[in-house]
C-alpha cells in the first residue's frame, strides 16, 4: 500500500547546505541523506515545491501585511532573504534553478529509485502566476474579464498584456492575489494540462494534484457561472487522465480533496483522494464518529490518503500533543488506504513555516516520541497486508466504555494482526470478536509490535466471548497473533 513521506524540498536542501557547508542541490544530495529517507514502509517521496516560483508572485506576498505577519510568526528573525514566494504560485513547470534544474531533478529520481522508493510532484490546476507564458501566449486558457469588472472589483481581477484576467479561487474564500484562474471549460487548457501531466510524468512517478476538486464541472460551474463558457459533456478529469495515463501508463494520481468530493474524484479516474474527514475526526471528534466514517466501502477506503499533517494543515504535535497524537498516528498508518507522513512530524515539530519561507526555525527533537514512530513505522508496514476487517467492540450493562474503542483485523495467509486504539481521555475495556474460526483448541499468542508484550489466551474463550482488552486513555494495542 501507498506510503509517502511529504518533504519541503528547498527547506530541506538549505539545511542540508548549512549541515555540509556548501550548496547542496537535488543532483548533490549526500548519499547517506538519501538512506535516510528509507524508512519502513515508505514506498514514496513527494519532494514538494520544485517547479520554478514566481518573481511577480514573490512581489505580491512582500506586500501583503497578513502574509509578512504570518512569516514573522513562523519564523521571529525572517529576513527578505527567506522568503522565496508560494510553490503553488507556477511561472513554469521547469525544476527551479536554485534546486538543481531538470538535471538533480532526475539524479534525485535515480537515487529514490535505487532505493525502490517512487517520487512524487505537485501540479497546481486551477491557477498559475502573473507571470506565467500562458498570459500572452494561451489566453484562451484562462479566465478573461472587462474593464469594468477590474474597476468594479479590482481584488477579484488584474490586468496583463493588454487584457483582463480574473485572479484564481476557490467559491468560499477571496480570490488569491498572486494567482490567475484557470478556465477548465477550456478545451486549449484541457489539451495544454494533458501536455503538461504528461511531461510531469517524464520526470516522476507520480503527480499531486492540488485542489483538484475546483476542477469538476459542478464546482467549477458554481464558482464562475457564465464566465467560463458552456459547460463541456465530460468533466474536466475524465477528460485528461486517460489521455496522460496512455502515456504514463503507471502514473500515481493523487488529489488533494475536501468537501466529500473523494468518492466522485476516485471515479474520475484519481488513485487516492485525501481523507481530510478522517483527519478532522481523529483530531476533534469521538470515536463513535471515526467508526461510522470507517464503515464506508472497502474500495473507497483503499483510494483515500491518511494523514495528520501536512504543509497545508498544522503540524500535529502542536494540535494534539502526547498520547492523542500517538493514538492518531496508530490508526492512520494501520488503516486501509494510502498514508501520508510530513517531514518533521516523527521529531515532533510544532511550527508549520509557510510554503513561501526558505527557512525555518530549529527546534528541539523529541526523542520519545521519535522513538515511538521507530516502532510504529515497521508494526504498520508487517500490518497492511491480506484482508482488512472492522471490529465492533461489545461492553457491558454496567460498563459503555467500549463505545471509546476502535479495532480492526488484518488477515494474511501468513500472518494475523489486531489493532485497538483508545480513542478516548479515559481508561476503556471490551470485548472484541475476532474474525477467524479456527481458534478453539489452542493458546493463542499475542504480541504487540508496539511494546514488545506478550499475550497468551484461550482460543475457546476468544472464539466464544471474544478478546478482553482493556486501555488506559489513548492507550493502543498493534498485536501479532
Amino acid at each position: 500500500m501507498t506510503v509517502i513521506y511529504e518533504i519541503n524540498t528547498l527547506v530541506w536542501l538549505g539545511e542540508l547546505s548549512r549541515r555540509y557547508g556548501r550548496h547542496v542541490t537535488l543532483g548533490e544530495v549526500p548519499e547517506e541523506v538519501w538512506d535516510s529517507l528509507v524508512l519502513p514502509g515508505v514506498d514514496t517521496v513527494w519532494l514538494m515545491g520544485v517547479w520554478e516560483r514566481s518573481p511577480a508572485g514573490l512581489r505580491i506576498a512582500l506586500r501583503d501585511e497578513g502574509l509578512m505577519a504570518s512569516f514573522r510568526a513562523a519564523l521571529p528573525d525572517v529576513g527578505e532573504a527567506d522568503i522565496t514566494g508560494s510553490p503553488y504560485c507556477v511561472r513554469n513547470y521547469v525544476v527551479d534553478p536554485v534546486l538543481g534544474g531538470p538535471e538533480g531533478l532526475a539524479a534525485a529520481r535515480v537515487q529514490l529509485a535505487s532505493r525502490g522508493m517512487r517520487l512524487l510532484l505537485d501540479y497546481v490546476p486551477n491557477h498559475i502566476a502573473p507571470d506565467h507564458p500562458w498570459l500572452t501566449e494561451r489566453p484562451d486558457c484562462l479566465i478573461q474579464g472587462s474593464a469594468e469588472d477590474l474597476a468594479g472589483t479590482p481584488d477579484g481581477f488584474m490586468e496583463a498584456g493588454g487584457r483582463i484576467y480574473a485572479r484564481g479561487r476557490d467559491p468560499y474564500f477571496p480570490p488569491w492575489p498572486d494567482v490567475v484562474q484557470l478556465n477548465a471549460f477550456s478545451d486549449a487548457l484541457r489539451e495544454a494540462t494533458v501536455a503538461t501531466l504528461a511531461s510531469i510524468g517524464d520526470q516522476a512517478d507520480g503527480v499531486r494534484c492540488d485542489m483538484a476538486m475546483l476542477l469538476m464541472n459542478d464546482i467549477f460551474g458554481k464558482t464562475w457561472g457564465d464566465r467560463a463558457g458552456t459547460t463541456p459533456a465530460k468533466d474536466f478529469w475524465p477528460c485528461v487522465i486517460p489521455r496522460v495515463r496512455a502515456r504514463h501508463p503507471g502514473l500515481l494520481f493523487v488529489a488533494e480533496a475536501y468537501w466529500d468530493l473523494e468518492g466522485a474524484l476516485q471515479q474520475q479516474g484519481f488513485d487516492h483522494c485525501y481523507d481530510k474527514r478522517l483527519y478532522d475526526r481523529l483530531l476533534h471528534e469521538d470515536a463513535g464518529a471515526v467508526r461510522a466514517h470507517l464503515s464506508a466501502d472497502l474500495a473507497h477506503q483503499r483510494g483515500l490518503v491518511r494523514f495528520l499533517e501536512n504543509h497545508d494543515e498544522p503540524r500535529v504535535a502542536a494540535v494534539v500533543p502526547g498520547d492523542r497524537e500517538r493514538a492518531a498516528a496508530v490508526a492512520v498508518a494501520t488503516l486501509p488506504g494510502a498514508t501520508l507522513w510530513h517531514e518533521g512530524q516523527f521529531e515532533g515539530r510544532r511550527v508549520r513555516p509557510p510554503v513561501f519561507l526558505s527557512r525555518r526555525p530549529q527546534e528541539p527533537v523529541d526523542e520519545l516520541l521519535r522513538e515511538f514512530y521507530g516502532r510504529l513505522l515497521p508494526a504498520a508496514a508487517a500490518v497492511r497486508r491480506g484482508d482488512w476487517h472492522p471490529v465492533t467492540p461489545a461492553g457491558w450493562a454496567d460498563n459503555d466504555t467500549h463505545r471509546h474503542l476502535l479495532a480492526w483485523t488484518w488477515t494474511h495467509a501468513e500472518a494475523r494482526h489486531l489493532v485497538v486504539v483508545n480513542d478516548s481521555d479515559r481508561p476503556a475495556q471490551a470485548r472484541l470478536p475476532l474474525p477467524w474460526d479456527d481458534l478453539r483448541g489452542r493458546v493463542c499468542r499475542a504480541t504487540d509490535l508496539l511494546t514488545g508484550a506478550v499475550y497468551d489466551r484461550d482460543g475457546d474463550e476468544l472464539t466464544d466471548s471474544g478478546l478482553f482488552v482493556s486501555l488506559e486513555a489513548w492507550g493502543c494495542h498493534v498485536l501479532k497473533w
